[in-house]
């Protein structure tokens, strides 16, 4: 069919895991590197991750990666209680059993002595466990009592959960705090930014063979694609399969708007969302709302760009309430944003019983578009910007931002860096606000004019319930930073790296040069163990982001004192 249109060899984007295809994002391989560390360590290993975020991928590289000396038992189907849990282990460890019945102790005192063993005999053992979401409280208790076996030196099992992000809401149930407590590497998968799905396309296009110059995605399509995908791999190979076959019926060379809107109105019920079916009537309230909505929204704009004030949320979302609602395809993680449409649909909040009152002294920090928010953010970092010269935007340029979904303020303090927060208001339109200084009750933000950089004081209990849980914040990564940084490496990061941490020692002479030795790695678990980091030796964002507040590379977040 398409193939011989566009000069392939074979279907570019089947949604079968062939090994070939394989495609490891610097995120992926980051989540390796932390699951490598973890099963040679001993005690549980957790990765999470949306459905077709690549969760997959990771496993079967993994175990491509395991030492020839470890046994491995894989449980595909969770099981519905400790026996037949118990038992399947046992059998994917082909073990017959001591006793005549398959009860809990029997089957527990077979996996004992086999793990006993082989240690023994210099052997590790590796139980992984796939949709681990679906394994009741009860059976993940008993694999926690299957890890108390262990000698002075290490555990004799290493578990891997893997499952969907339900997985971290069940581990944190208080019954199963002794569990959560033993995983000594996590990883959550996020979808693909613009730039990974950009280079994911292109990577499984030269597997099938297709020529350079035949391509027909041309970068505005990739980044519909995106934005419809959400960066879900398989939701990208589904779509992708069918504009390639959109594009060969309409005998076109490149991928044009029509194209693109019959692939996803055809696809739209593989990817789990629902078709718009608005009747006649409807659509012509909606665009009649619409016009209005983008004759204010580009009123507002040049009043911004006019006086240099971003407009009040609250004196625009009275113009129009919300129609519809955006589709939660899933979160978009990207490392460079691009300029969002003033017109986009609103977002539902988490919980919409917020009360964000009109006066504008009670509203002054809220802000109409991201951008606006992106704009005030970077005039308080002191980061030059302007109309074409935008810093998200440039391929040169030496600081990365970050837009990612998070689940918590802890998890914000973690992160350490002044942010855009996006809310939800009252009426379902989306607000911004950039969030400066944080404590245990309260957060600082920016609020009035751009020029007087004034602040207020906001209670995380009024934001918390407008708050989507997506964030956007800077930083400023290494040059040479592209993947997680691991020992044996070389890399311009790596010699980065020794000469901060010669600094922050005092010595003349870094620990290396652009090889990460085993010196550095000390030095790094070190670091990471004073700074509350799990001290695994893995140079990640994480890492580096508290290195650089150590090095007052970045702004970190202000504390904020009650008046």
């Amino acid at each position: 069919m398409y193939q011989t249109y566009f000069g392939l060899k074979e279907h570019a984007f089947t949604i079968a895991v062939d090994p070939r295809y394989l495609y490891m994002s610097r995120q992926h391989q980051e989540a390796l590197a932390h699951l490598l560390y973890g099963v040679q360590g001993g005690g549980f290993v957790l990765l999470s991750g949306e459905v077709g975020t690549g969760k997959t991928t990771i496993i079967k590289r993994l175990l491509e990666q395991l030492p020839e000396n470890t046994d491995i038992a894989i449980i595909l189907n969770p099981m519905s209680n400790v026996v037949e849990l118990l038992t399947t282990i046992c059998e994917e460890f082909q073990l017959s059993y001591i006793g005549d019945e398959q009860g809990v102790k029997t089957l527990t005192d077979t996996l004992h002595h086999f793990l006993l063993t082989n240690h023994s005999q210099g052997r590790n053992t590796v139980l992984l466990v796939d949709e681990a979401q679906l394994l009741a409280p009860e059976v993940l208790e008993q694999l926690r009592l299957l890890t108390n076996l262990e000698t002075n030196a290490k555990k004799l099992l290493q578990i891997v959960l893997v499952g969907q992000p339900e997985l971290n809401t069940l581990l944190s149930q208080p019954r199963l705090r002794q569990l959560s407590q033993r995983i000594t590497a996590r990883f959550h998968l996020k979808p693909l930014s613009l730039e990974e799905t950009h280079a994911y396309i292109h990577h499984r296009l030269d597997v099938a063979g297709m020529p350079s110059d035949r391509n027909p995605f041309t970068p505005r399509a990739i980044k519909r694609i995106h934005h419809f995908t959400g960066g879900i791999p398989r939701r990208i190979n589904v779509l992708c399969e069918r504009l390639l076959i959109g594009a060969y019926g309409h005998n076109k060379p490149k991928i044009d708007n029509q194209i693109l809107k019959l692939a996803e109105s055809e696809v739209i019920d593989n990817l789990g969302e629902p078709k718009p079916s608005t009747p006649p009537t409807t659509w012509i309230i909606a665009a009649g709302v619409g016009a209005v909505s983008v004759t204010l929204t580009a009123f507002f704009m040049w009043l911004y760009a006019s006086t240099g004030n971003p407009a009040p949320v609250a004196q625009v979302v009275q113009a129009a309430p919300a129609t519809a609602t955006a589709p939660t395809i899933a979160p978009i993680t990207t490392s460079v944003p691009q300029p969002e449409s003033q017109t986009s649909t609103p977002t539902i909040a988490e919980a919409n019983n917020i009360v964000i009152t009109s006066p504008a002294a009670q509203t002054d920090h809220l802000i109409a578009n991201a951008l606006s928010a992106q704009t005030r953010l970077l005039e308080y970092l002191n980061i030059e910007i302007s109309s074409d010269n935008h810093p998200c935007w440039q391929e040169d340029s030496q600081i990365q931002c970050n837009k990612v979904k998070i689940d918590s303020w802890d998890e914000l303090r973690e992160i350490n860096r002044p942010a855009v927060l996006t809310l939800t208001t009252p009426d379902k339109f989306r607000a911004y606000t950039v969030l400066i200084g944080i404590n245990a009750t309260d957060a600082r933000v920016l609020s009035g004019e751009n020029d007087q950089q004034t602040t207020k004081v906001v209670a995380l209990s009024e934001l918390g319930p407008a708050w989507s849980g997506e964030i956007f914040y800077l930083w400023h990564p290494p040059k040479g930073f592209t993947e997680a940084l691991i020992q044996g490496q070389r890399s311009p990061a790596i010699t980065w790296l020794a000469q901060k941490f010669a600094e922050l020692d005092g010595r003349e002479k870094p620990l290396t040069n652009d090889h990460f030795s085993a010196a550095l790695a000390k030095r790094v678990k070190i670091f990471q163990r004073n700074n509350g980091l799990t001290p695994d030796g893995i140079v990640g964002e994480q890492t580096l982001l508290k290195l650089n507040e150590k090095l007052g590379i970045d702004t970190p977040l202000q504390p904020v004192y009650a008046n």
